[in-house]
């Protein structure tokens, strides 16, 4: 009798159900999916059998057995798609998609999420349309996209049955939560993660001794968040009191008390501290939650900085820094780079320094991660559109057989564009490196400047008040002499006080002139802008015009307003060279009330605002006028050129001054 016909479709389920137990060790766990997944693989591809591969996959990613589920989700797609069954490849693409998340392929994650939902769509599968858009949703998440992500959870709540699916329920509002609070949006991150909470509390599965305190935690840390110590604090001390935390759950726990903890420091309460700052870190550091251990020491930076303990204080700040530098997780190197700043005075101005290039970078790439979505999610469309205008095409192909000069043309044409796309991506990689050596100008040109002003003042400072008084007090005295009655000695002494008097006149008219000087120079920004300008001159052949104001007083706009403004010309000269086909572009600076105001205009395409999607560039350009007090305003009409225009005030405070 055929192996096949002698596995029993009982013994396979019991062996998954066993998988399902969390009665069980991991282990034994663990090895009753790999049986199963064994005996499935001998019995051949049928239906049931690929139903149960979905839910021995659905097992390995709860148990973190990423490398099995990747396969069995792979073994799961060739079954299906040689079955033309389109359900269980939308499921194989969604596991897919988890497993690549879970491995940080971030991009082969989105790409199977996107395919998979394309599909459940299709199908019209309501509760898999919305655990993919859940999962969907982490991913974004997860890489700091919070408006997307909490659209893609918004998006899942309106296919989730809210009585039925509690567990997907709880999710999504748990990430739409999460999301608004990386958005500081904090009213509406409280009310859907207080959603969520309720949610939990009815839960009657086994995801409910979890789901509650981290709720609690979520809650608190979105009142911490909105400097509501207070309340973080009650929602925290709820969440500690879950019997699961430390025996199940030690990375919540210690979680739960740093929240705790540093609410307190913030509230000046220090009657547990820094006792419960420690426990933590012990916690962490046993179970080796790297991210955990370098907040834990953050905040006992911070804790001994307020109690004036600077030894202990730059030690935990550098400890942090380290131990960051080796897990080489920017927001960790940029916490630990942002607290060293403010406790090693000797150094702060290389750990900002060291900071702003970061964050620039981070900045940079988190742009990338967002651009490469956007042509992911493009792709998947066009693949797709591709796919159903071939199936008509195939029907046609037997009369073109005989086209082989169509073909050779065909192929000429890939090897070309394929040859422009090439010189594409290098003229993009020649722009982000010229972008990232006008940011370090900036910054460098903008210390240099600082330090020599000082160093300006303080020479005048010393030529007024020191020489100056010196040669003022010697006439004096000369003067006083000037009652011996013989002609030549009065004539002698005459001589030398109109002497003195010359040399005080000289060094009054040198200590003037050293006080103004910051005056009367074109700043150095001024200088990096119009090579700006004269570089869009070299390389367009649109014309260019533009115009400073005299009046404007550079020197009373502080550093990172002068990085804003420069950003925002470099992206918008960017976005005349792409789009608008101008003839000719005007670049003026005026100074109008206290305010530097910029206005770029161009006479080319121009576009219909209430039609056109706001992208990144644009987003970030409101963004940078915003975070120097400012005001960026666009206008446009079709074939009438476009004009935008930046204000910003001479007196905006630095994004760190409150």
């Amino acid at each position: 009798m055929n192996e096949t016909k002698l596995i029993s479709k009982d013994s396979i389920g019991t062996l998954i159900k066993d998988g399902e137990k969390t009665s069980l060790t991991r282990e034994k766990r663990i090895s009753s999916l790999n049986k199963s997944f064994d005996l499935i693989i001998k019995s051949g591809n049928s239906l049931n059998n690929r139903n149960l591969l979905a839910e021995i996959s659905e097992q390995y990613y709860k148990l973190d057995e990423t490398k099995m589920q990747e396969k069995t989700s792979k073994v799961l797609l060739t079954y299906a798609t040689l079955s033309n069954d389109t359900l269980n490849i939308a499921s194989s693409y969604n596991l897919i998609g988890k497993s690549k998340l879970d491995l940080y392929e971030i991009d082969s994650s989105y790409y199977y999420f996107l395919k998979a939902e394309k599909l459940y769509l299709i199908l019209k599968d309501s509760s898999d349309i919305a655990k993919n858009f859940i999962a969907k949703s982490n991913l974004l998440y997860s890489t700091n996209n919070y408006l997307e992500s909490e659209q893609s959870a918004i998006e899942a709540l309106k296919f989730i049955n809210k009585e039925k699916d509690l567990k997907s329920n709880y999710l999504a509002n748990n990430l739409i939560g999460l999301s608004s609070n990386g958005l500081k949006n904090y009213s509406n991150s409280i009310i859907y993660l207080n959603n969520a909470l309720q949610i939990a509390l009815t839960i009657d599965t086994y995801e409910k001794k979890f789901y509650v305190p981290i709720s609690f935690n979520n809650i608190g840390f979105s009142y911490q968040n909105n400097n509501d110590h207070i309340k973080a604090i009650e929602y925290f001390k709820e969440g500690l009191k879950s019997k699961y935390l430390l025996p199940e759950m030690p990375d919540l726990f210690a979680n739960l008390t740093d929240n705790y903890a540093y609410s307190k420091f913030k509230l000046k309460d220090y009657s547990e501290l820094p006792g419960l700052f420690h426990l933590s870190l012990k916690l962490r550091e046993k179970n080796q939650l790297y991210d955990g251990v370098i907040l834990s020491k953050i905040h006992l930076s911070e804790y001994y900085r307020e109690i004036n303990d600077s030894i202990n204080s730059k030690k935990f700040a550098y400890d942090a820094l380290k131990l960051a530098k080796s897990t080489k997780v920017s927001s960790d190197i940029l916490a630990s780079l942002k607290q060293l700043s403010n406790v090693d005075i000797k150094n702060a101005a290389k750990y900002s320094q060291e900071y702003i290039r970061l964050n620039d970078s981070v900045q940079n790439e988190e742009r990338k991660v967002k651009d490469r979505f956007a042509r992911i999610a493009y792709e998947t469309d066009e693949i797709i559109q591709q796919k159903s205008e071939l199936e008509v095409e195939n029907r046609n192909l037997i009369y073109y057989l005989f086209a082989t000069a169509g073909i050779f043309a065909l192929l000429y044409i890939v090897r070309s564009q394929k040859a422009k796309n090439r010189e594409l991506a290098l003229k993009q990689q020649q722009q982000e490196v010229n972008e990232e050596i006008y940011n370090l100008m900036i910054s460098q040109q903008a210390t240099i400047e600082e330090s020599r002003a000082d160093e300006k003042k303080r020479m005048a400072q010393e030529l007024h008040d020191g020489v100056l008084s010196k040669m003022f007090g010697t006439r004096l005295n000369l003067d006083s002499l000037n009652d011996a009655k013989d002609k030549d000695s009065i004539d002698r002494r005459y001589t030398y006080i109109q002497e003195l008097k010359n040399i005080e006149q000289e060094i009054r008219e040198i200590s003037h002139d050293l006080s103004s000087e910051k005056e009367k120079l074109i700043n150095n920004f001024v200088g990096i802008v119009l090579n700006l300008l004269e570089e869009q001159k070299n390389s367009f052949t649109t014309k260019l015009t533009y115009s400073f104001d005299k009046n404007i007083k550079w020197d009373m706009l502080n550093n990172i307003a002068k990085i804003n403004l420069y950003r925002i010309l470099q992206e918008t000269l960017q976005n005349c060279n792409k789009y608008a086909k101008a003839k000719a572009i005007n670049v003026d600076f005026k100074s109008v009330d206290e305010n530097i105001v910029l206005t770029v205009s161009d006479d080319g395409l121009g576009f219909d605002l209430n039609k056109k999607k706001k992208g990144i560039g644009l987003k970030n350009m409101v963004a940078r006028a915003e975070e120097s007090s400012g005001k960026y305003e666009i206008n446009s009409l079709i074939d009438q050129g476009t004009s935008t225009t930046v204000i910003i005030p001479l007196n905006a405070p630095k994004p760190n001054q409150t």
